[in-house]
């Protein structure tokens, strides 16, 4: 190989093909640094290449090398007798093991393969209001035996399951860190808890030798991780998953962690580059004082989806601009935990569900959730009143203690028919708050069929069957799964359950009924005291019709969370019109199983006690 010097052009960093040669861009103090070069996976260099004083622009060394067979080149950069992995490496071509220790010299890079062929794809760009989101862990979802997939554990793992996603009513997903990151190392440091808005609490106090499940942590920003591909290159198999998901009409969403030492300076580069290389569709931004207003307001990313916990969209979108395809979209605990207060029973709460459950921001989307990540599961939001998370090493102390869960009398597993029963009913009971509300919906993977996670609100070290998906769960939970899919196909029948913009609580097309309501024991007058758990919700739905036969029907929502039966008014429709029953979580069985209330006399109120901790839900019909 032989080397020639070029005009100095320090950015951007790292290693990249440029005529015939490659640049390398490296930011060192050291006082000797440079770069080493291999023949494929040798363990010794082929040449060192070491910077020199003319290399450099203030901390940043680089120079043009000639004659390198970037197919079947490596490099590592030094400092002194240090090697160095570049952080900025776009493939890693060594596969390491997942789980198992890496050194630096594990993490030789290469260089993007070129010529994917990617068959005319196109992103959905699908908007907030017809979105609905399926978080998942990569090695997660697919990992357990019981996922019955091929490459398990892999971003082909989760290719395989597209259909699954599709059937459940998914159209995006969002991917926990995929990036490179070394999940075990003996300099680990201890992960960080990483709520959902961006704001950090304290370190968890976890020992050096502790997995690092959940990858929050600084990592390699520019290469999908190679232990979640199937084969050698990760990179090819990321865009394969990328390119099936859009095909079906489905979208990805990567999350990205940057803590305080990561440079906010090149996240708009980073970001970028996953779009023009990988074709994502958005990203989920964690961490503190990230710049997402001026990431947000850059042109190039206007139709990639932004969420962060919370946007100036007054300043991204200056000089009352309405944005034609909003794309950025908060992404908080807000709604979290009202809604588990709710859920459980708690008072002071019916004020602010009525709230969060029209709530659309007017520039921007709104992400919606009961579970993450991080926190108990659906099924153990209904099981534990307290975190059991001695698997993780740390007495217990870690993870949050303010989880809003009630265990429905007993904590843990049960035989009890009682129970099972009444977390069953709560469960659909938070499935209907989830798909019944306005902004977008998100749930996290296994929720749909009641996957536990035995109590532990925290596995960031878990790469084992508490934090893997059990599909078991399908065969055993049939029910519950059964209820999430007609429910979603109920939300997408009606578009006035998912409209693009708030609903005003005003009749301002003159068609005698406001686009939304609320209501008592008596029709049109709601009962909003602290004390009150119970609350009927009307939406007309001529406000967001979209032409369809059947769209301008009313709905009419029946919730109570009181722990003692309820009365609620159904209001008088138009003299054509009456109230039918479409469901309850009260009933057993099928979803529609005919369990049905009788009907409304034509014209005539309808007053129905709503059984304890339940929802119903009614739909207009034409009279017979």
């Amino acid at each position: 190989m032989t080397e020639k010097s070029r005009q100095k052009k320090p950015y951007p960093l790292g290693a990249h093909i440029e005529g015939g040669g490659v640049r390398f861009s490296f930011v060192s103090r050291a006082a000797s640094c440079g770069v080493l070069l291999y023949d494929g996976a040798a363990d010794r260099p082929a040449r060192k290449i070491p910077f020199t004083e003319e290399d450099r622009v203030g901390h940043v060394y680089c120079r043009t090398v000639e004659d390198i067979d970037t197919e079947t080149c490596t490099y590592l950069f030094y400092e002194g007798e240090r090697p160095v992995a570049d952080e900025r490496g776009r493939a890693f071509p060594k596969r390491i093991p997942y789980g198992k220790e890496r050194k630096a010299e594990d993490m030789k890079a290469g260089f993007l393969r070129p010529g994917f062929d990617w068959k005319g794809d196109a992103c959905p760009r699908i908007p907030y209001h017809e979105a609905l989101v399926y978080c998942m862990h990569v090695r997660g979802f697919t990992r357990h035996a019981s996922s019955q997939v091929a490459h398990r554990g892999t971003f082909a793992g989760i290719g395989e399951k597209i259909p699954y996603l599709k059937e459940i009513g998914v159209t995006t997903i969002e991917l926990q860190p995929a990036y490179e990151f070394a999940e075990a190392s003996a300099a680990e440091e201890p992960p960080q808890a990483v709520p959902y808005g961006g704001n950090l609490p304290g370190e968890n106090p976890c020992g050096r030798d502790r997995l690092n499940y959940w990858g929050y942590k600084k990592g390699f920003y520019y290469a999908p991780k190679a232990a979640y591909a199937s084969a050698g290159d990760g990179g090819s198999e990321f865009k394969e998953l990328v390119r099936a998901l859009h095909e079906n009409g489905m979208e990805l969403v990567m999350q990205f962690y940057f803590p305080e030492e990561a440079r906010r300076s090149e996240i708009l580069d980073i970001l970028c580059f996953w779009v023009l290389e990988y074709h994502v569709d958005g990203f989920h931004l964690l961490g503190e004082n990230l710049p997402v207003d001026m990431l947000a307001a850059d042109e190039a990313l206007a139709d990639t989806k932004l969420w962060y916990g919370r946007f100036d969209t007054d300043r991204i979108y200056a000089g009352g601009e309405q944005p034609l395809y909003p794309h950025a979209a908060e992404y908080n605990d807000a709604w979290y935990y009202d809604m588990r207060r709710f859920l459980k029973g708690d008072g002071n709460m019916l004020g602010s569900v009525l709230y969060h459950m029209r709530y659309i921001p007017r520039k921007a989307g709104a992400i919606h959730y009961l579970t993450n990540y991080s926190g108990f599961t659906l099924a153990d939001l209904v099981s534990y009143d307290y975190k059991h998370n001695e698997a993780n090493g740390e007495d217990n102390k870690d993870g949050s203690d303010y989880n809003c869960s009630w265990n429905c009398g007993e904590e843990g597993a049960t035989r009890k028919r009682n129970i099972k029963a009444l977390r069953l009913k709560q469960m659909k009971n938070a499935m209907c708050l989830l798909l019944l509300a306005q902004s977008t919906p998100l749930i996290f993977m296994g929720d749909e069929f009641g996957n536990s996670q035995k109590g532990n609100n925290n596995p960031y070290c878990q790469d084992n069957a508490v934090a893997w998906l059990d599909w078991n769960g399908i065969r055993k939970n049939a029910e519950l799964h059964r209820f999430w899919k007609m429910l979603v196909a109920f939300r997408k029948r009606n578009p006035i359950l998912h409209p693009a913009k708030e609903l005003r609580l005003m009749d301002y097309i003159a068609c005698g009924y406001p686009d939304l309501s609320y209501h008592g024991q008596y029709a049109w007058q709601a009962q909003t005291e602290g004390n009150v758990r119970h609350i009927g919700i009307m939406l007309c739905g001529k406000y967001a019709r979209s032409g369809a036969p059947g769209e301008d029907a009313f709905l009419y929502l029946a919730m109570n969370m009181h722990w003692e039966d309820r009365a609620l008014a159904l209001p008088k429709l138009p003299k054509d019109m009456r109230w039918e029953p479409v469901f309850s979580t009260e009933l057993s069985g099928e979803p529609d199983s005919g369990q049905k209330a009788e009907p409304a006399e034509k014209g005539k109120e309808l007053l129905r006690e709503i059984p304890p901790r339940s929802i119903a839900v009614y739909r207009s019909v034409p009279c017979r």
